[in-house]
């Protein structure tokens, strides 16, 4: 029976009941974990080029719709790093407006898509593809960082990457003392806090700390309050956007497909690393349209696309959530300290925040992984050096793809090379086989003069069929009868087709009759739908080898020989 293809998993638990010790779990996590997104929420903001307040709106809008929609049990949604990089981008080009309209764009992809059932598609994009986007996206995270982290005097961060490094250069002398030893200790403090606790999160200690002293000993350090002003204490009115022109529209069509794939990816990644850590199983399907809708409410109310995050899910799982409850009560979390403690968040040193995403880049960065894959082959190592260089100095859409494109190119041509197109009968002249390997095999049977036989081994798609055309060539006088085995031929696309035809014509033009052995279901219905067993004639497609090689003998007025008995082995013939 087919999954039903919209099921939240809050409608699944609230059948299946929550027990009241559960629900005092899920409660105590979700508060946990709103606690450990506050600081993520506000710096991924201001990292992608908002107000601090927005990283909320969003961890508090997407996190409760996620949630309450989404296909896994304990998915926390909300800002990511991943989406810092592209939201950038679209905001210096579009302005905010242009943000709101590529994020709802993006939303409603991702609503289609879940729709469609291409959940699990997704999961298929290429490993390169994934590391090289990922580890470029952590350095640009990183160098976009260091203005804050250290104090430098710097108006402008350009986006550029090489202008960063530029710029950073120029003005490295007039670095702040104070603001680096914030920043740096923030950084200490976030990598060894683990070793004396995980049950509070090292980046709270470390913003409530900072900003004691910041604020206690009066250091000329910058502050969320002198970059952005106040912090409010509510969520904004919805708004709409303004309404763009057709060719601004198609120009933020590509920008939203990114934030489509980045959105589905980084979501089902972190529903597929939850499945394992609680032996559950999320519905991809269902996720995406949880994905969707919340995408497409947040920017309403000022937000950024949402996504969800690997390390707050993780965090909620450790906490002993287990239904979307924790989720929502994590966006209810983060709404209350907004509510009563947002006025006091604007007394963040802005260092502090630098400090929390240098530590986020370098998680994110997966430094080992990204060396391994290096060691890989040449095809994959290509795959991954172009998306992330292509991400760090050119632009994330074009890296995701390139990436694509290159990966697509390179499985096409392994596919290709996995494909064998063999001369048998020549080989029967060169070689002989073990008749014990393969009781099917031709060099068990006896094939008539005038009869050549051919095999294709592997998927017979339009990567194969030029090598297909150029064995068939090797083929010095055109024979009566040309066999060509399908057995390990499991699929055939139009290609593959076209020069199965072309054969055909040819053996037709030179006098040679055609006949096709061991034909799937998959190639045998495409020969139906194109008209090419009409063609070739049902009397010339047969299972399997014996019935082809009769075949030719009736074409060449032989008579029939029957099949080989199975071979047996001399030892079990004396016990016969």
């Amino acid at each position: 029976m087919s999954q039903p293809l919209f099921v939240p998993k809050l409608v699944l638990c609230l059948r299946e009941g929550i027990s009241r010790k559960q629900l005092s779990r899920d409660i105590m996590a979700g508060i946990l974990v709103g606690i450990v997104a506050l600081p993520l929420a506000i710096a991924f903001g201001i990292a992608s080029g908002v107000k601090p307040e927005q990283g909320l709106y969003t961890a508090i809008i997407a996190g409760f719709i996620i949630s309450s929609l989404g296909g896994s049990r304990v998915q926390i949604g909300g800002p990511t790093g991943a989406f810092i990089v592209i939201v950038y981008d679209i905001i210096q080009r579009h302005g905010y407006d242009g943000l709101m309209i590529a994020t709802m764009l993006a939303g409603g992809l991702l609503i289609v898509m879940g729709l469609a059932r291409l959940g699990a598609i997704i999961k298929y994009i290429p490993y390169p593809v994934t590391v090289g986007f990922t580890s470029g996206i952590a350095l640009i995270i990183f160098t976009g960082q260091l203005r804050d982290l250290l104090g430098l005097p710097i108006a402008q961060v350009p986006s550029e990457f090489i202008d960063k490094i530029v710029v950073y250069r120029e003005h490295f002398t007039g670095l702040s003392l104070p603001a680096a030893s914030v920043g740096i200790a923030t950084v200490l403090i976030i990598t060894l806090w683990p070793r004396v606790t995980h049950k509070v999160p090292g980046s709270l200690v470390a913003i409530l700390l900072m900003t004691a002293i910041v604020s206690l000993f009066h250091l000329p350090v910058a502050t969320i309050e002198s970059h952005f002003g106040a912090v409010p204490n509510s969520l904004p009115l919805p708004r709409l956007p303004a309404i763009p022109s057709w060719d601004v529209l198609t120009t933020l069509f590509s920008p939203a497909l990114t934030i489509a794939l980045l959105a589905g990816i980084e979501s089902l990644l972190s529903a597929v690393v939850a499945d394992g850590m609680t032996e559950g199983r999320h519905h991809s399907n269902t996720e995406l349209v949880a994905q969707g809708v919340a995408n497409i409410a947040v920017p309403f109310f000022g937000g950024v696309p949402a996504t969800g995050a690997i390390a707050r899910t993780a965090t909620n799982i450790k906490n002993g959530g287990r239904t979307p409850i924790a989720g929502m009560v994590h966006a209810i979390t983060l709404l209350l300290i907004l509510v009563f403690f947002g006025k006091w968040a604007a007394l963040i040193p802005m260092p502090t925040l630098a400090g929390i995403l240098v530590v986020v880049a370098w998680n994110m960065s997966e430094t080992h992984l990204f060396l391994k894959l290096l060691k890989g082959p040449r095809g994959d190592v290509l795959v991954l050096l172009s998306t992330f260089g292509l991400t760090v100095f050119i632009d994330l859409t074009v890296a995701i793809q390139v990436g694509m494109v290159l990966a697509s190119f390179l499985f096409m041509q392994r596919m290709a090379e996995a494909t064998q197109v063999g001369f048998i009968t020549k080989e029967l002249k060169e070689a002989d086989e073990d008749p014990g390997e393969d009781l099917n095999s031709v060099h068990l049977r006896e094939v008539p003069k005038g009869v050549e036989v051919f095999e294709v081994n592997g998927p017979f798609f339009f990567g194969a069929a030029d090598k297909f055309k150029n064995t068939l060539n090797e083929i010095g006088e055109p024979p009566l009868v040309l066999i060509l085995r399908m057995r390990h031929a499991l699929s055939l696309d139009s290609t593959a087709l076209q020069a199965l035809e072309s054969v055909f014509d040819k053996a037709c033009r030179n006098g040679t009759q055609l006949v096709l052995s061991g034909v799937h279901s998959q190639p045998l219905v495409l020969m139906e739908r194109s008209g090419f067993l009409q063609k070739i004639g049902e009397d010339n497609i047969h299972g399997n080898i014996d019935d082809a090689l009769n075949r030719a003998r009736d074409i060449l007025c032989l008579p029939h020989v029957r099949r080989p008995e199975p071979f047996v082995p001399s030892v079990d013939r004396e016990k016969r």
